[in-house]
């Protein structure tokens, strides 16, 4: 259990450093998101031929599939746009929202009513973002794409729920098509922002950061994330991803230096913003428990 912790925490780590790397790599969000796409498409279609797994799959599926990667693509573009237009620590910490989000979609897709702690986490949320717009007026658009970015956070992980309750769902085919999806989408939108083919040629460092955050900080960890489901519970993950943040943040700091530096208004409010969200995934953990334990009594 320690190892698989270990593991978990590992993974983390690993996404903790996709901010810093998108900071590093000069090319804008849009190309960017292309070729981490694209790049992670080959390196998880390579993997999964040498398992010997095959990739066929129902048109019901693909159309699902793609469907996703479409918003985890513009869940990306808007992720590393804020980067680019503030900074890390400002995209990061947004990320937190999108467990607001999550409360309002989940009702939605699971047809279950909205849970009252929910609704207290959802003013709790808006509270600390008003702090955040204010401790840090002159991020405004890189706050506006990072919540925006971290709604479709959400929506992603709530269609990939959805999903993975139809058994005839395949886990590593759906992350390799979410990521064709992806890259599709980002192709499609390049040429109304980007000057192409300039804006999309890479030098010789943006080469080799890019081909770290697509297989050492993607098509790994993403890989590894499912490896991990068969000793773990959806929710640990989640909890554990909830770090991302604050790993992020600290590694920017420690490599950027000054430019992370934000108020102390914004560290409290983004630390109070990324507690309420914990609190409600083990409140949340403890519910479904209860519930488990009344379906399932003990005789």
């Amino acid at each position: 259990m320690i190892k698989t912790q270990l593991r978990l925490h590992f993974l983390v780590l690993l996404w903790g450093f996709t901010g810093v790397i998108g900071k590093l790599i000069s090319i804008s969000a849009i190309p960017l998101v292309f070729w981490r796409t694209f790049l992670s498409s080959i390196g998880i279609f390579i993997f999964l031929k040498l398992l010997g797994v095959s990739i066929e799959i129902s048109k019901k599926q693909l159309i699902r599939y793609l469907g996703v990667g479409v918003v985890m693509g513009l869940h990306w573009i808007l992720f590393f746009g804020a980067i680019k237009v503030s900074n890390v620590s400002v995209a990061l910490s947004t990320l937190s929202t999108g467990a607001l989000f999550a409360a309002f979609l989940e009702p939605i897709f699971y047809k279950r009513k909205i849970n009252p702690a929910e609704v207290i986490l959802a003013v709790i949320v808006i509270i600390c973002l008003w702090f955040i717009f204010k401790a840090s007026p002159e991020y405004m658009l890189g706050i506006i794409m990072g919540i925006i970015c971290a709604s479709l956070s959400a929506l992603m992980t709530v269609l990939n729920g959805v999903i993975q309750q139809d058994k005839s769902n395949k886990p590593r085919i759906m992350i390799l098509f979410e990521m064709i999806g992806a890259c599709l989408v980002a192709a499609i939108v390049m040429p109304f922002f980007n000057d192409i083919p300039t804006d999309i040629a890479l030098n010789y460092s943006d080469f080799w950061w890019l081909i770290i955050l697509a297989l050492c900080l993607t098509a790994y960890p993403v890989i590894e994330s499912v490896v991990l489901m068969k000793y773990i519970s959806p929710y640990s993950l989640i909890l554990a991803i909830n770090l991302e943040p604050v790993y992020g943040i600290i590694i920017a700091y420690l490599i950027f230096g000054d430019s992370e530096v934000m108020s102390p208004t914004f560290y409290i409010a983004g630390f109070i913003m990324l507690l309420v969200v914990v609190l409600n995934g083990i409140y949340q953990s403890k519910l479904d428990k209860k519930k488990q334990l009344r379906e399932n009594p003990i005789l």
